[in-house]
């Protein structure tokens, strides 16, 4: 579908809206000031913190998250009325598409006919479920199409579709000339929608810890307790996403039965108007956030000054106010637990745990074939230009969409049994748990790759004769594998904890609101005398909660894992909330320490002689 020539919102409209998005920064921006306190005092509490005895093994890449460029022709169903017309799209490394009318006006600079960043969109390759999902739109008018105006979806069957659906704005329908192309389009732009929706969860900065546990808060305070997928997106998108469902209610009842044309005509027009909405949301969010900006960067610098000096006296106040409120609520939370969620956590866990490690071991399968290829490549006495080729291919293979898809696979085959698993407890938000699993495996695949190319490139010399070289890259290979399956071991843990705090910490809060915050206003007086919104009688409360839960799913995960992976069990994942993140992955690559037994491996034959160092750089 094309744009409408102009906004179908009129200028009162806008206005309001406008107006409720100030309102909704209003009401935000204190929680997350307090939040950015709150993150600051954990981050230097940490930092004064016992350091972990091992941490990630891996050298950490320094490339940045992204996908691989993708573009090439398209038709797309687009104009008033729409028709499929030929395009030239274009898939940018930051995960935004652009279309344009023809390859020559991309190749010459020229603008696009349109573009849009790729967050929260769904990728759709089948016309009859798109039909349906269109009909559904709509289900008052959608029964009796005989009497619809012509509809180029039903008129002209697409035969290799790409339908592009959002809850909040325009769909975007394009249509490739072959399987092979709709497949590599497909897995290009699920990357880009991951890429974008993930953006604030890959960060480790106190700033977007700050701004994902007030959006938290800010809904939490509203009723949803749930855990669900509004967090994807910048903070710009996931404000308007909060928005936009406060608003959507309001939108049905009064404009849907307004709007002109029935059946799917009607659908479309009701997608162009979420679309004009979702704009103006979204503009206002992202004025606010950067009018925001300046008081945020004086804000942090403050704190950082203010909490640090005192941080020992906060933290033996905050211990002290944790034990009185665990003592406080140990009854009515110990029988939550036992009653709603032990019978539980045990096939969670393991759901959790299967579906991570299929996925990592996809990853390691992938690793070693890669070693192998450049060994392979290597015995056979290549130019430098193909080898330099064969390196760069190496290098690239995180970015690699259609390789990686192995691994994305798995961590999307435990869906549906992990829907059932977690539906009791109001979780809402397995599209970002998956994306979080395939996150982490592309993380790892870039972490194993610059690895080994780091350490090969350093071990290998035009001294070297051709069994001492062998011997040197077979210890690379075999340290690299060896650091992998630790780092490995130690991220399958995080990503579990992680997603059993999203799952069934927001449920027992839910549980415990109404008779055990009741007695928070007692402590109140006590946090306040310091005078610093890095404490919180709220934020101790939740931390109570979150370190009693904590030490069940620690239990179960030993369980899980079995005896001979207790000793490592949990390494970087210390039973204190304030550490359930777990450590820094961003630390150069030292000897194994706790690692697990790294298993076989397939034998590395010796190599003729290698090429200069510096070969093995991508």
């Amino acid at each position: 579908m094309g744009g409408r020539p102009s906004s179908p919102l009129d200028k009162r409209q806008q206005h309001d809206l406008r107006g409720q998005v100030d309102a909704l920064l209003r009401n935000f921006l204190p929680q997350y000031r307090g939040h950015l306190a709150a993150s600051i005092l954990r981050q230097i509490s940490r930092e004064l913190g016992p350091q972990e005895l091992a941490g990630c093994q891996l050298l950490h890449s320094k490339k940045l998250p992204r996908v691989r460029e993708h573009r090439g022709p398209l038709t797309q169903l687009w104009g008033h009325p729409p028709q499929w017309q030929p395009i030239f799209c274009v898939l940018r490394g930051d995960g935004r598409l652009e279309w344009f009318s023809h390859r020559e006006e991309y190749e010459n600079g020229g603008r696009p006919l349109g573009s849009t960043a790729l967050t929260g969109y769904t990728i759709l390759t089948s016309q009859r479920e798109y039909l349906h999902l269109l009909d559904a739109l709509c289900p008052d008018s959608s029964g009796d199409h005989t009497q619809e105006e012509p509809d180029p979806l039903l008129e002209t069957p697409v035969n290799f579709p790409l339908f592009l659906q959002h809850p909040f704005r325009r769909h975007l329908c394009f249509s490739a000339a072959t399987g092979e192309a709709q497949r590599s389009w497909r897995l290009a732009l699920q990357g880009g929608i991951r890429l974008r929706g993930t953006v604030l969860q890959r960060s480790q900065a106190p700033a977007a810890l700050a701004f994902l546990e007030a959006v938290r808060l800010y809904r939490q305070h509203q009723g949803h307790f749930g855990h669900d997928d509004v967090t994807l997106g910048s903070d710009a998108e996931v404000l308007t996403t909060v928005l936009m469902r406060e608003l959507l209610p309001a939108l049905r009842a009064q404009t849907l039965p307004r709007l002109r044309g029935v059946g799917r005509a009607r659908a479309w027009a009701w997608t162009e108007l979420l679309d004009a909405v979702h704009a103006v949301v979204l503009a206002g969010a992202s004025a606010g956030l950067r009018a925001f900006q300046p008081e945020k960067d004086e804000l942090l610098a403050a704190l950082e000054r203010t909490i640090r000096p005192d941080v020992d006296q906060m933290m033996r106040l905050r211990a002290r106010l944790a034990g009185r409120l665990r003592a406080q609520i140990q009854g009515p939370l110990e029988s939550c637990l036992h009653r709603k969620v032990d019978v539980h956590l045990p096939r969670v866990t393991q759901t959790l745990l299967n579906t991570v490690e299929a996925a990592l071991a996809a990853v390691q399968t992938l690793l070693a074939q890669g070693m192998d290829r450049l060994s392979l490549h290597l015995r056979g006495k290549p130019s430098g230009t193909r080898l330099r080729k064969e390196v760069y291919s190496f290098g690239e293979m995180p970015w690699d969409p259609e390789l990686m898809q192995i691994c994305y696979r798995e961590a999307e085959r435990s869906r549906g049994q992990l829907r059932q698993l977690v539906a009791p407890f109001g979780f809402l938000g397995l599209r970002s748990l998956v994306f979080g699993a395939q996150d982490l495996a592309q993380q790892l695949m870039a972490d194993a790759v610059a690895t080994f190319l780091q350490l090969a490139d350093q071990c290998l010399s035009t001294a070297l004769d051709c069994n001492q070289a062998a011997q040197q890259l077979e210890k690379v290979r075999g340290r690299v594998l060896k650091k992998f399956q630790s780092d490995s071991g130690s991220a399958q843990r995080r990503f579990i904890r992680r997603w059993q705090i999203c799952i069934f910490l927001p449920f027992v809060l839910s549980q415990l609101e109404p008779s055990c915050k009741l007695e928070l206003p007692e402590l109140e007086g006590d946090v306040l005398a310091v005078g610093s919104p890095a404490l919180t009688i709220e934020g101790i409360y939740e931390d109570v909660i979150r370190g009693v839960l904590l030490q069940r799913i620690d239990r179960e995960l030993k369980k899980a894992l079995g005896a001979s992976d207790v000793s490592c069990a949990l390494d970087g994942c210390s039973e204190a909330p304030w550490d359930q993140e777990g450590a820094d992955e961003e630390t150069e690559a030292q000897r194994e320490t706790c690692s697990r037994q790294p298993g076989s491996y397939p034998e590395v034959q010796p190599l003729r002689p290698l090429p200069p160092p510096g070969t093995l750089r991508s």
